[in-house]
C-alpha cells in the first residue's frame, strides 16, 4: 500500500475518494451489460431445463431481441438514443483521430500551402510514418480530445434528429399503399439522414475547426486543448473563423449522410434485420 500511494499528492483526501467513486461508477456502467450476459450464462447453462445459450454472443443477441427495444412508446426515446450515440461516437473517435490526422496533413499540402516542399509527404503511409518517427505515438493521436468531443456530441445530435424525423415522417406516411412503400422508405431515409448530417455538422463544426488546427500546426508546443484553440481562433477571426468551411461542409453533409442512411437501411432489409 505504501508503494501505491507514493505517486498521490498531499491534497484533500476527499478528492481521492471522489475520483475513486467516479472510476467505480464508470466501471459498473461499462461492465454491467457484460455481467448480465455472464449471469444469464451461469444460470441457464447449468440447469437441466430451459434455454441453453451457445455462447456469450448468442446470449447477448437473445437479450436484445427479447428484452431490448420492445417497450411501447409514443416516439424515439432520448434516454436510449443519446447515451448510445455518445458511447458509439466516443469509441469510433479512437479510430478516426489518427486517420483524420493523416488526411488533414495531406490535404493542407498544395499550391497555397506555407509548408516547405522539403517537408511534404509522398502519401498517407509516408505521412503516418514520419509523424510516428518525429512525434511518437502521442503525435499520431494529436487532436484526440477534439475528435472525441466532436464524435460523441455530434452523434448524439445526429441520431436524435434522424430518429425524430424518421418517426414523424413514418407517421405521416403510415397509410401509404404497399406499392409505394419502398419509395416512401427511400424518401424517409434520404430526408432523415440528410437532416441528421446537417444537424451534426452545424453543432460541432467549431470542434472540427479546432481539430484541424491542432493536427496540422507544425509547432509541437501548439495547444491540444480544443477550447483554448477556439478561443484563439475567435480572437483572431471572430465567429466566422470558428465556422470556417461551413458552406462545403453542409453541402457535403446532406447527400453523404442521406446516402449512408439509405444504404444502411437497405443492407438491414437484405440481412433480414427489422428496424422499428
Amino acid at each position: 500500500m505504501v508503494e501505491c500511494n507514493q505517486g498521490i499528492s498531499d491534497g484533500p483526501k476527499y478528492k481521492e475518494y471522489l475520483a475513486g467513486l467516479i472510476a467505480g461508477v464508470a466501471t459498473v456502467i461499462i461492465g454491467h451489460p457484460f455481467d448480465t450476459v455472464k449471469v444469464k450464462l451461469q444460470k441457464h447453462n447449468t440447469e437441466l431445463h430451459g434455454v441453453k445459450y451457445k455462447n456469450g454472443l448468442h446470449c447477448a443477441a437473445r437479450i436484445l431481441q427479447n428484452e431490448g427495444g420492445k417497450l411501447k412508446s409514443s416516439g424515439p426515446d432520448s434516454l436510449i438514443i443519446i447515451p448510445s450515440a455518445v458511447y458509439s461516437g466516443a469509441i469510433i473517435s479512437f479510430v478516426l483521430c489518427p486517420t483524420e490526422l493523416v488526411k488533414c496533413r495531406m490535404q493542407v499540402q498544395g499550391t497555397d500551402s506555407l509548408i516547405p516542399k522539403a517537408s511534404t509527404y509522398t502519401g498517407p503511409v509516408d505521412c503516418a510514418l514520419k509523424t510516428l518517427r518525429t512525434e511518437g505515438v502521442t503525435g499520431i493521436f494529436r487532436g484526440g480530445t477534439a475528435t472525441f468531443l466532436r464524435e460523441s456530441l455530434g452523434n448524439a445530435v445526429f441520431f436524435s434528429v434522424y430518429e425524430s424525423v424518421r418517426y414523424s415522417m413514418h407517421l405521416q406516411l403510415k397509410d401509404a399503399s404497399r406499392d409505394h412503400k419502398g419509395l416512401a422508405d427511400l424518401g424517409v431515409g434520404i430526408i432523415s439522414g440528410g437532416l441528421g448530417g446537417v444537424a451534426f455538422w452545424s453543432a460541432v463544426l467549431p470542434l472540427d475547426v479546432a481539430k484541424t488546427m491542432i493536427q496540422t500546426n507544425p509547432d509541437p508546443n501548439y495547444s491540444r486543448n480544443p477550447f483554448q484553440v477556439l478561443k484563439l481562433i475567435y480572437k483572431q477571426a471572430g465567429l466566422r473563423g470558428c465556422y470556417a468551411g461551413l458552406g462545403p461542409t453542409i453541402a457535403r453533409a446532406f447527400p453523404a449522410n442521406a446516402a449512408a442512411i439509405v444504404t444502411w437501411e437497405f443492407a438491414m432489409k437484405i440481412l433480414g434485420i427489422r428496424h422499428e
